[in-house]
């Protein structure tokens, strides 16, 4: 019987695996530094933590989750996305205590897992790399966290780069609008979708994200949340504004973006990529925004946050469509042409030397001829080719040959056993 991955799902092989490297690397030091910190959290949670976070009329929950009941009958869910995992972790752990630096910043990488049809950069199980910082009210970490996410897009060559910004407003903000929305659109309740009126009157807001063309018609000419903003969420708002300009950010206003999770207040922005492979229009690439009640919906204090989160398949898709090459070069240092097997010791001697001499370094296992080994060295496009025969092993040498260069020289194999990095390097700069 022949097994194949599950759907939804992908092998990312060598090759392709190093472009991942590089782009979670690449976002390990922009996030460094904005003083942003790792944090792992389970790829399982309580089911609850992701139904109270991400609301009970959202997508996520009510059909794209992966929950099961474990052995001792515990509701469990694979994370569909990073942020309630990571409040999660934030209330369990105490990280809100006075010992701790605030705005308390981290990121996260990982996979995640909803049952969605699979479409090109869209999987079942994904990746995500995402921020949060906790613990700051000031609208400035809202624009912070946007320009950290321009900053990582900049430095891998995407370009066209605008940012979309609504927002949601604080609480009676969102009640007056939510009754305002759900007047406007009880009239034409018969011409919703299923899932529109279903979420009618529990979240009228989430009709503005439906995808549903029989839903579209309405969202143009619905009312918004911008006509329906407090004196202080629309100096809020005002005020981030004022910083995206100060530096330069190209943003627009969304008045119907809303974001598909329930857990967002105040800002919210996506960062959206116009690219030729993708037509004339803006793509989305990044989204987040700010959420000041679900830390203590999840059990912690009464403490705001605010993150994005990026799809990484959706990101290194980008990058290849648009023809952005990024420097993972797989070249190797050293390789080890081993002659007869009784050379066999010495060139495991010899591969070990140069690792523990911090270079990258292989070898033959198969006993092949010479010349199949030298194809191989070619092909890994080895620096330094080192040679060692039966007539090397027994004169105590090794052949070395500066691949760029041609230059070839016959060294001492126990000068390179007991001092590889300083012969290496002799011969490679000399």
């Amino acid at each position: 019987m022949r097994y194949q991955r599950p759907k939804g799902t992908a092998d990312i092989l060598p090759g392709d695996s190093a472009r991942w490297d590089y782009v979670e690397n690449l976002a390990r030091q922009v996030f460094h530094k904005y003083d942003y910190r790792g944090i792992r959290t389970p790829m399982f949670e309580s089911y609850d933590i992701f139904a109270r976070s991400a609301g009970d009329t959202s997508d996520v929950v009510t059909k794209e989750m992966y929950d099961f009941q474990d052995k001792g009958d515990r509701h469990i869910a694979l994370r569909p996305e990073g942020t309630a995992g990571v409040v999660r972790a934030f209330n369990e752990n105490k990280l809100y205590g006075p010992e701790y630096q605030k705005p308390y910043k981290v990121y996260y990488m990982g996979p995640m897992f909803r049952y969605e049809r699979p479409q090109s950069g869209r999987q079942r199980e994904f990746h995500q790399i995402g921020v949060e910082a906790f613990g700051s009210d000031n609208p400035a970490t809202d624009v912070e966290v946007i320009a950290m996410a321009l900053q990582l897009f900049k430095k891998l060559g995407l370009k066209n780069l605008r940012v979309a910004v609504n927002t949601l407003g604080d609480q009676k903000s969102r009640d007056d609008y939510r009754t305002a929305l759900i007047n406007y659109l009880k009239p034409h309740y018969d011409e919703l979708s299923e899932d529109s009126q279903e979420r009618l009157e529990k979240n009228p807001l989430r009709v503005l994200d439906s995808k549903d063309p029989r839903d579209k018609q309405f969202v143009a000419d619905a009312p918004s949340i911008l006509d329906y903003l407090t004196p202080e969420a629309h100096d809020r708002f005002e005020e981030v504004k004022k910083m995206l300009d100060v530096l330069d950010i190209d943003y627009v206003i969304d008045p119907d973006m809303v974001r598909g999770l329930d857990y967002y207040n105040h800002t919210i922005f996506e960062v959206m990529v116009q690219a030729k492979s993708l037509g004339n229009g803006y793509t989305t690439i990044c989204g987040g925004g700010r959420y000041s009640g679900l830390v203590a919906q999840l059990g912690g204090p009464e403490i705001s946050g605010v993150g994005f989160g990026i799809g990484e398949e959706r990101l290194l898709l980008l990058l290849q469509d648009e023809g952005i090459k990024l420097p993972t070069s797989d070249d190797l240092d050293i390789y080890v042409v081993g002659i007869g097997h009784e050379t066999n010791i010495e060139s495991l001697q010899l591969v070990e030397a140069a690792r523990e001499a911090g270079l990258s370094a292989d070898r033959d296992y198969l006993e092949r001829k010479p010349k199949a080994q030298f194809r191989t060295a070619d092909r890994l496009n080895a620096k330094v080719v080192l040679t060692i025969g039966k007539q090397e092993l027994a004169e105590g040498n090794v052949h070395l040959k500066v691949m760029a260069t041609g230059k070839e020289v016959s060294v001492k194999l126990n000068d390179l056993l007991d001092n590889f990095a300083d012969v290496y390097a002799k011969h490679i700069e000399g």
